[in-house]
């Protein structure tokens, strides 16, 4: 794909939503929809790489309560013919067709290759990437199993999502600190993950969300590695614009 002139890929991650209360949320919200909104004018496509709620689970006939400016938003620029693609996180890994049928947004589950104009791209939340973190990704495997999702499943929305927010919360809160310090490239998981696919073949830019830390980071003489930072605290998002890829902070 060849980006027109004038013509941009935003990246944006971790909103969210829900945590730490309604209120917040929803401020945040608007920030996100206001920025939807200026981004839209000039997008080729919006790539939002998971963490968009705190919590989320599709029952068959039931999505969890809020978020409707975001979503309505989306369904907006989707119908405009605008692309919007989203990559699952750890919080909301519990999609399944929702965002396909009524937002006409593709949903995946793992990294994507992508190339636009001549430069290659690795894109994707970020989660279980990289050596270590044995634990995280041994619940992952579970948590994506049908089986826990069926059981889960069978709890009423009221008991499932009240019982799965109080957690997901609880985690939010404990992890806001520790990820704001930069560990050291050499213990920077998505890093060495990067380093490790480098080996392998070549990528101008790794693009990752989950990190909750805004990093612009040279790999090589030719390749870069973006973490988004979020939108709880930071309000921070990259574009690319066919020639140059940036990270910004948004001023609202």
């Amino acid at each position: 794909m060849n980006l027109e002139p004038g013509k941009k890929i935003y990246f944006l991650s971790d909103f969210h939503l829900g945590v730490p209360d309604y209120e917040s949320s929803l401020v945040r919200e608007r920030k996100v929809v206001a920025f939807l909104d200026l981004a839209r004018k000039d997008a080729a496509q919006i790539m939002i790489l998971g963490d968009m709620f705190d919590f989320w689970y599709e029952y068959k006939y039931v999505v969890p309560k809020g978020y409707t400016r975001l979503l309505g938003k989306l369904a907006e620029i989707t119908d405009s013919g605008i692309p919007v693609i989203f990559f699952v996180g750890n919080h909301d890994m519990w999609m399944r067709n929702y965002f396909e049928q009524e937002l006409n947004i593709p949903v995946y589950f793992e990294p994507k290759m992508y190339e636009w104009n001549q430069k290659r791209f690795f894109i994707g939340h970020g989660d279980g990437l990289g050596p270590g973190d044995h634990k995280y990704k041994m619940l992952k495997k579970v948590f994506r199993s049908r089986l826990c999702q069926w059981f889960f499943g069978v709890l009423h929305p009221s008991w499932g999502i009240g019982l799965a927010n109080y957690f997901s919360k609880k985690s939010r809160i404990k992890t806001m600190v520790t990820d704001k310090k930069f560990l050291g490239e050499d213990r920077e998981w998505l890093i060495i993950f990067s380093r490790q696919m480098l080996a392998k073949e070549h990528f101008d830019y790794f693009i990752f969300g989950h990190r909750h830390f805004p990093l612009d980071f040279t790999l090589n003489k030719t390749s870069r590695y973006i973490n988004l930072g979020d939108w709880v605290r930071d309000f921070t998002y990259a574009y690319f614009d066919g020639s140059e890829l940036f990270l910004k902070k948004w001023e609202d």
